[in-house]
């Protein structure tokens, strides 16, 4: 293997060309360095900006992309999907894995060597030994441990089901320890040729295995729990609701299922009913639309999880950019099962204030030992809102419990903090973590403090203040990794708005303004019930706050976003750039090409009254109307 690696490196550029001539039909060229004017900035990196950009070859050729241990070939084409905004969900992945292998195999007595951490280790031995004075040899009979790179015969067999170019899977077998082998399956045979050629650059053909199937399919044959395998990764290009089925059927006892969802405009409140014939669920629009989107994954999974006597339990939940992505594990229990529909719950939200109130689906009354589940009870509101009196608008069915596993998110993070360097966007890692943890986790949902003040038309309050104000009044608060402005809290709304009312009284609005129709003027007419004490606390303040952790997202890139489908045939990139351009501020400046030219036909108001001073700036006309020519007199009746 050696030898065989000595030569692969000795290749020069038109010798790894002439290998992959077989399957582009065209040649790449490797990536250069950007100039160092034009180069990323230190947040750019940290958010997955690779700082050396591959530089296109042929219009049709292929390009080098080097992401984390793995350089992968990549067609410039449309042909295979790849964006390399999702470098953060690719390391966050690689880092769950790696723990979940931790806990997996040390309950077979074998130990994982993450690279970055032995040599620290180490390190702490040798202090420790030279502390005590000891210079006596390390023992011999050291535990047994599974490297990077090598295969493990008690290891974790991997799937990916949705691989495109096999950057995830190649990452897996170059990163992550104690793993026996990795599916990169795709139902592309233009993507698993692909597949093929990057497992060859990459000397990982030991641990990574090419399939060409339907995911589906492929998840179907491995029901069986001797075929199920430990680690289920979909990361699909929109839904993934057409694989969740066979993917907890497939996934063996405990094991962790990975899913990625893009179609966010769909579990944002947008089309409630494409949401429920995806997910089973009704979305609604909410300021807490990205942690209600979690819910409703969650919820599903749950749901097809139970048509099989099978149960989920979320370790780690996470809303960033424009996807969400989750980690669950997996179990059999009809018991468990049964207390499914207690976990479940409907969200009551007015439609005016943007109160809610959470339903439970079920009830679970534990009566000395044994549990009797029953429907539950409610609704929990009226016809109209006690606040407002506005209508109500149900969302639903969706997660009710915790959506994270704090105990491994410490773990996640414990491991993260020691090895720094191991990701290239490990400082965003931290801080989405830090918050994580700091997540009040059996509150759902959350209100925003601009929601808050804009319903009753006041100043907005500091984040600081308003958590003071709640923390005095003796309830708790948090905030949420899903938004920046967010106030997850277990106050009752009745109190928020109390809170609300006394800093209104400090920061008074023009009541003469407002509609007696409104949520304000039916929330400002009652007066509070207390007084609201806004000074400042010490624990106000989070910790992730403190320290300034990167904590939410930094624009990476120009027209960042989610890419284009991947296509047979493919479709030039630079194509999809330029109309990303076009697009971008279409309602803010519109272009000469967006129909500037076309206003040039009406004229303009002001200049005929003589007030116009923009000019050519102007975009009506300011041509002079031509006189309007007089009628000719008809001729009068005959005399």
């Amino acid at each position: 293997m050696l030898v065989r690696a000595v030569l692969w490196l000795q290749l020069d550029i038109r010798s790894i060309q002439s290998r992959f001539r077989s399957f582009c039909g065209a040649h790449f060229m490797e990536g250069t360095k950007a100039p160092p004017c034009e180069g990323p900035t230190t947040a750019d990196v940290e958010n997955g900006a690779h700082p050396e950009q591959s530089q296109p070859g042929a219009e049709l050729g292929e390009t080098v992309i080097s992401e984390g241990a793995a350089r992968i070939v990549f067609p410039n084409s449309n042909e295979v999907f790849y964006n390399p905004v999702q470098e953060f969900n690719r390391d966050l992945t690689c880092a769950v894995i790696t723990e979940f292998a931790r806990i997996q195999l040390l309950s077979k007595g074998i130990q994982i060597e993450v690279p970055g951490e032995e040599k620290l280790q180490k390190v702490v031995v040798n202090l420790a030994e030279s502390e005590k004075g000891s210079m006596e040899p390390c023992p011999t009979d050291q535990p047994q441990t599974a490297a990077v790179g090598n295969i493990c015969e008690e290891g974790l067999r991997v799937l990916e089901g949705l691989a495109a170019s096999g950057l995830r899977s190649i990452r897996f077998a170059k990163e992550v320890p104690g793993l026996r082998a990795v599916i990169a399956n795709d139902a592309s045979a233009r993507a698993v040729d692909l597949i093929r050629c990057n497992i060859q650059l990459n000397n990982v053909s030991h641990l990574v295995q090419p399939n060409l199937a339907d995911a589906r399919l492929l998840m179907y044959e491995h029901q069986r729990g001797s075929q199920r395998f430990d680690v289920i990764d979909l990361d699909p290009y929109g839904s993934p609701a057409t694989f969740l089925d066979a993917a907890v059927q497939a996934v063996s006892e405990g094991g962790l299922l990975c899913v990625t969802c893009t179609d966010m405009a769909v579990m944002a409140g947008n089309s409630s009913e494409t949401c429920y014939s995806k997910y089973g669920a009704m979305s609604i629009k909410s300021k807490a639309c990205h942690e209600m989107a979690l819910r409703i994954v969650l919820h599903s999974l749950d749901l097809r999880a139970n048509c099989y006597q099978r149960y989920i339990v979320p370790l780690l939940s996470i809303s960033a950019d424009f996807y969400i992505r989750v980690f669950v594990r997996v179990y059999t229990g009809q018991a468990k099962v049964k207390a499914s529909a207690s976990k479940q719950g409907f969200v009551f939200q007015c439609v005016g204030c943007g109160s809610f109130h959470l339903q439970r689906l079920g009830k679970a009354v534990n009566n000395g030992g044994r549990v009797k589940f029953s429907a539950a009870t409610g609704p929990p509101v009226g016809s109209e809102c006690e606040h407002c009196g506005q209508r109500h608008q149900l969302g639903g069915p969706l997660w009710a419990e915790p959506i994270h596993d704090l105990d491994f998110v410490g773990q996640v993070l414990a491991a993260i903090s020691r090895n720094p360097g191991r990701f290239r966007t490990s400082a965003r890692i931290r801080g989405v973590l830090s918050m994580v943890t700091e997540e009040l986790p059996d509150v759902p949902l959350y209100y925003t403090l601009d929601q808050l003040s804009s319903t009753i038309h006041c100043n907005t309050p500091s984040l600081l203040q308003l958590r003071s104000a709640v923390l005095h009044a003796g309830y708790r608060v948090s905030l949420s990794h899903a938004c920046k402005n967010a106030v997850k809290t277990d106050v009752p709304p009745s109190v928020l708005w109390d809170i609300m009312r006394c800093w209104e009284k400090e920061n008074p609005v023009k009541r003469e303004r407002l509609s007696e129709t409104s949520p304000a003027f039916h929330i400002l007419k009652v007066e509070p019930r207390f007084q609201a004490n806004f000074s400042i606390r010490d624990d106000a303040n989070p910790s992730s706050r403190q320290l300034g952790l990167q904590r939410f997202q930094a624009n990476p890139e120009a027209n960042w976003g989610p890419k284009a489908r991947a296509r047979s045939g493919g479709k030039a990139s630079l194509e999809l750039a330029e109309k990303r351009q076009q697009l971008q501020n279409k309602r803010k400046e519109p272009s000469k090409d967006q129909g500037t030219d076309k206003l040039k036909a009406f004229p303009c108001k002001k200049f005929k009254q003589g007030t116009c001073l923009l000019g050519n700036e102007c975009c009506y006309s300011h041509s002079p109307e031509e006189p309007e020519s007089q009628p000719e007199p008809s001729p009068g009746p005959l005399p």
